[in-house]
């Protein structure tokens, strides 16, 4: 026996629930593909929080823009350049249109490299862009670093950013010596010749890393399949993965901005994602393009035909790595040969190791944990999303280019024996010369830089409290005469006076009321010291106070000016 029953409470509320269903689908603000999406995806949220996105415009922001567009150029050629490379050192005859190198016997990857220059429709083109690209990489890296490292934008929350962006500079270069490497021509042998004496040179165990990283004696034929999988494989994808990394906290974290009216650390100042940044960076990025693919047009780079294949036994006198290698190659040369000494059996090479493989992790090492000292110094726990001016900051910018002086003079050192040559002067006093600049330039250069930024600072006080100069002559009745200032509005005198000077830190007492010794007595005066070291001179910026003192001290001497009416910004993203 069966029954049906009509007309259920639960029939109805399933039929409201359908209804109630209709009208949300209904009420979904995306459709067709878009929503299929969504509802498989969840993405409309986090797109949304993309095109919303507020980025500030100033021009010194593009030098990221330029690290990760010449990377994308990179990978884009390399892609091109994987069809026709050959990575053996394999040894054949040459029979391609290069007439000198005919019948010369040479390594695959040197013909494959020919090839591509001389028989591969837009090849040498190609391989030109390539090696600009990585160039103009390497160098906007380190160029948005200083940025960041002048402006203080490596401050909490983006110590992990720094961290992530030192790294990948690291990797950059080793990514553009693994790709010279690889054409197996004079030059580009001579620098694995070189990286080999740099392995050997490690103490006790330098041999085996030699012969394990060649599989066998020096030059083997497994050093160029390897540099190729490392090329192509381990570093791209490492760089991609840490490219990725430090734009996505770029995304979480507020963009940091330049000081200015109506920019605090609560908010950003600027245009969003979609549709105005995106438009300017899609711009951007052909432009790079166009730029490296005109100056890959016109100016030859690493012409391997000029160079022949790599030989172990000729002496390339003259060969020189690229710039961003330069340094640690006059590091050697600088180092005295007296260095080197045995012991327990074992020939410790102190003139090479330093200066090779030390070098590079201990330059980089004290790079990334640079904004850890600064915050350990200075106590700052505060989140900071407005930049500094490096004048502001004299000792971190009096660091940064003592920093830059130390490589410049290690980057010339690398070529002593080019001056000698050119300028006729002996190699031996050059190498002296620079000897003594690697110790006391940085210093100099500290002093003249922190004087320098203490002038500005002192110069925007004088500004703030006189007004600018206006070259206009005022005779009093007295005969008297005097120059009329004019006053800064309240836009030109904002970034003057809205900065921090921080006072140094005072040493806590030693011991307690007890006469017990404070156990972190000495860590405390250490971090004083620095602090001291900091912060000791300093310009006070102008209080309101001191400016509405001085407004009335001029009277007549100064000229009102209308103040400018702020210009509105387009975009404002609040935390």
């Amino acid at each position: 026996m069966s029954t049906i029953n009509e007309g259920r409470a639960a029939d109805a509320l399933r039929a409201q629930d359908t209804d109630g269903q209709r009208g949300q689908a209904q009420a979904r603000p995306l459709g067709g593909i878009a929503g299929w999406v969504d509802d498989r995806t969840g993405g409309a949220k986090g797109v949304s929080f993309l095109m919303k996105k507020v980025f500030p415009d100033h021009w010194s922001f593009m030098l990221g823009e330029i690290a990760m567009y010449s990377m994308i150029i990179c990978l884009l050629t390399g892609v091109f350049l994987t069809f026709w490379f050959v990575p053996s050192q394999s040894q054949v005859v040459y029979d391609g249109s290069y007439i000198p190198l005919q019948g010369v016997t040479v390594s695959d990857a040197y013909r494959s490299t020919l090839n591509i220059s001389f028989d591969i429709r837009g090849g040498l083109l190609i391989r030109q862009i390539h090696h600009w690209a990585a160039l103009i990489f390497v160098v906007s890296v380190f160029v948005h670093m200083a940025r960041v490292f002048f402006t203080g934008a490596f401050r909490k929350p983006r110590e992990i950013n720094w961290v992530f962006g030192t790294i990948l500079s690291m990797l950059a270069a080793i990514e553009g010596f693994a790709g010279y490497s690889l054409p197996d021509d004079l030059l580009s042998g001579t620098g694995i010749r070189a990286m080999n004496g740099f392995v050997q040179s490690i103490p006790v165990i330098g041999s085996y890393m030699s012969y394990f990283i060649f599989g066998g004696a020096f030059p083997g034929e497994s050093i160029i399949p390897r540099l190729y999988s490392v090329h192509i494989l381990l570093l791209p994808a490492a760089l991609v993965g840490l490219f990725t990394a430090h734009i996505l906290l770029v995304f979480l974290q507020k963009h940091t901005q330049f000081p200015g009216p109506g920019r605090t650390n609560n908010n950003v100042v600027g245009y969003p994602f979609m549709p105005v940044y995106i438009a300017k960076a899609g711009g951007f990025f052909f432009i790079v393009f166009g730029v490296i693919a005109l100056i890959s047009s016109v100016v030859s780079i690493n012409a391997v035909w000029g160079y022949g294949p790599y030989d172990p036994s000729p002496i390339t006198a003259g060969s020189q790595p690229d710039w961003y290698m330069g340094f640690a190659d006059g590091a050697l040369r600088l180092l005295p040969g007296f260095l080197e000494f045995e012991a327990f059996g074992f020939t410790f090479s102190m003139n090479i190791f330093p200066g090779s493989i030390l070098l590079l992790p201990l330059m980089w090492t004290i790079i990334g944990v640079y904004p850890f000292v600064e915050k350990w110094v200075t106590g700052d726990e505060r989140e900071h999303h407005l930049l500094d001016r490096p004048r502001n900051a004299p000792t971190r910018t009096a660091i940064g280019v003592a920093g830059i002086v130390l490589y410049v003079v290690l980057f010339f050192a690398a070529g002593n024996d080019l001056m000698a040559i050119k300028l006729h002067l002996s190699i031996n006093d050059i190498t002296n010369l620079l000897r003594l600049l690697f110790f006391v330039g940085p210093p100099i250069a500290f002093w003249i830089t922190k004087r320098i930024c203490l002038s500005l600072q002192q110069a925007d006080r004088e500004k703030v409290l006189h007004g600018r100069e206006t070259g206009t002559i005022w005779r009093h009745a007295n005969g008297e005469f005097e120059e009329i200032h004019a006053p800064l509005t309240p836009s030109e005198r904002w970034p003057l006076v809205q900065h921090e000077i921080q006072a140094p830190l005072v040493v806590s007492e030693t011991t307690d009321a007890h006469g017990v010794a404070n156990p972190v007595a000495r860590k405390e005066r250490l971090r004083a010291k620095l602090s001291h070291f900091y912060f000791k001179d300093r310009v006070e910026p102008v209080s309101p106070a001191e400016l509405e003192a001085a407004h009335h001290a001029h009277g007549p001497a100064v000229v009102e000016e209308p103040s400018e009416p702020e210009a509105a910004a387009p975009a404002i993203e609040r935390s």
